[in-house]
């Protein structure tokens, strides 16, 4: 089986019945987090990355050149949820951390028995929209990645960002247009959020695309702080 890594260092390419499909080195071996195949290759095992259920999978294969690199970063996960993105993240960090907040104490339940096996993940039980209730943990990010079903959502980055991306650090946001307003179409919802990045945060948007083929209604932002 051809195994190749990809442009994103610890994301590589396994070709498996004439389908290329994206993985990543399994760090608990053994074992499955949402139902992901597990391949072995050379003495090696690889996690199946589903890019149906992870939006950074779907924007990598959707074409986004400007996604950033994970390996050694400390990172601020916004909308952990159960930990599937993360627990890829997680399989990628060599150094670093995942800080992965989330305001559901069902879903953080999950997440923080996810953690118990991969030290790098820190579960935080908490508000995104609302960055100082985990001041205490936090501080001097490279990277915040943020998948969360709330209103403001350009909002909710920009705040955490002024708050703890260190300057030059960069983003990615997962913006959803039905969680933000239903009655305008997802490419006026996308410029809107852009707006409020740019204008109230002065972040930069350095790529900006949707993962329709995975996600519909979805779009993906890299941003940059000056």
């Amino acid at each position: 089986m051809q195994v190749k890594e990809t442009m994103i260092q610890g994301m590589y390419q396994l070709k498996i019945d004439q389908k290329n499909r994206l993985a990543t080195k399994n760090k608990v071996p053994g074992t499955s987090v949402y139902g992901e195949r597990l391949i072995k290759v050379d003495n090696e095992e690889y996690r199946l990355w589903d890019p149906f259920r992870s939006k950074f999978a779907a924007a990598y294969l959707s074409g986004m050149k400007l996604l950033p690199q994970l390996k050694g970063k400390n990172i601020l996960y916004l909308g952990v949820s159960t930990g599937t993105t993360p627990s890829h993240f997680s399989d990628i960090l060599d150094d670093g951390f995942i800080y992965g907040v989330e305001f559901s104490p069902k879903v953080m339940r999950k997440f923080y028995r996810l953690a118990e096996q991969r030290p790098n993940l820190i579960p935080i039980l908490a508000d995104a929209r609302r960055p100082e209730e985990y001041s205490s943990y936090v501080f001097n990010l490279d990277l915040i990645y943020q998948d969360v079903s709330q209103p403001e959502q350009a909002t909710i980055f920009g705040r955490n960002a002024q708050e703890y991306l260190k300057p030059g650090g960069v983003g990615v946001i997962a913006i959803k247009s039905q969680s933000i307003d239903v009655s305008l179409e997802p490419e006026e919802v996308f410029s809107n959020q852009m707006k409020v990045l740019e204008d109230d945060f002065g972040l930069q948007v350095l790529e900006n695309s949707t993962i329709d083929a995975f996600e519909k209604k979805h779009a993906i932002m890299i941003i940059k702080k000056a």
